[in-house]
């Protein structure tokens, strides 16, 4: 976990991927103690002291103005998703109302929605958290067919989609490239961490998945962020075998932290075919499928 404010930490991690040629600065022939630019340098590209920025990277400083962070994003060459990240963690400093534990429900518009869809797109509900609020029977037996299908109706046993990734044996092994699906997760938490600084569920989490895996923490301390949208998996699944799906988020209109996920193939594809097979066994609800037992 950071040492620093979560503000500091991400200041310190973007500045440590850049090198003096990136920005245009010079060397001068010097051997550097630490990989990236020093404080000094990004305070001389941002146009801020270097006493300023220091106290920012270390926590000291109460918050910066939009001015700053923008001038920030341009010396760090920060990405539109990272630009937004910044000033989500810079906002933290501030005294946002704490995130309540209350039930997260989806409302019964969104159910039916997911059944009509079950015919022809998997897709499922994630919450705040990435907690799966719901799925309809091609999402389930798609994703998580060794899960119960009525999992995500009991608040505290739904599944979690950040931590069947990291923890979970058959997830796992469903991704073919397990280690970019789990870059993806999480840099997804960076960005709902530092929107929900006072979500104490969320922060849980997070300190469940550093205590239990290494990658995890590996991975965490590189202060990835990645938004989730439009994304490509090659999955292997224990029932159909092998299929690339395109995985695309909405956000849920009039419920801001929920989202809809749905998985799609190429027409005509053997993926599409794969899929089909898929959702005649999402019809048969206790239809089996083999597959390796949960940690």
């Amino acid at each position: 976990m950071d040492r620093t404010s979560p503000l500091g930490a991400f200041l310190k991690a973007r500045r440590a991927r850049l090198s003096p040629d990136d920005v245009g600065l010079p060397r001068y022939g010097d051997r550097r103690r630490v990989p990236g630019l020093r404080r000094e340098e990004v305070a001389l590209l941002a146009g801020v002291s270097a006493g300023y920025y220091t106290r920012l990277e270390q926590g000291r400083q109460a918050n910066a103005s939009p001015e700053v962070l923008d001038a920030l994003a341009r010396a760090l060459h920060l990405s539109p998703a990272e630009r937004d990240h910044l000033y989500d963690l810079s906002s933290t400093t501030g005294h946002r109302p704490a995130v309540s534990g209350d039930d997260e429900k989806v409302s019964a518009d969104l159910r039916t929605l997911l059944t009509t869809m079950a015919a022809h797109v998997p897709a499922l509900v994630i919450g705040r958290r990435n907690d799966v609020l719901a799925w309809n029977r091609t999402g389930h037996v798609l994703l998580a067919p060794h899960l119960d299908f009525a999992a995500p109706d009991d608040p505290g046993g739904r599944p979690n989609l950040s931590r069947l990734v990291f923890l979970d044996a058959p997830t796992r092994a469903l991704h073919r490239d397990w280690p970019a699906k789990a870059r993806a997760v999480v840099g997804n938490l960076r960005i709902l961490t530092a929107r929900n600084p006072g979500d104490t569920h969320l922060a849980a989490l997070i300190a469940e998945l550093t205590a239990r895996s290494a990658e995890f923490r590996s991975m965490w301390d590189a202060h990835t962020v990645a938004p989730c949208g439009r994304d490509v998996h090659t999955l292997a699944h224990p029932a159909v075998g092998e299929l690339t799906v395109t995985q695309q988020t909405f956000d849920v209109p009039k419920e801001p932290h929920q989202s809809l996920v749905t998985f799609t193939a190429e027409p005509g594809s053997p993926s599409t075919a794969a899929l089909e097979a898929l959702k005649t066994r999402g019809r048969t609800v206790d239809a089996p499928v083999a597959c390796a037992p949960t940690p």
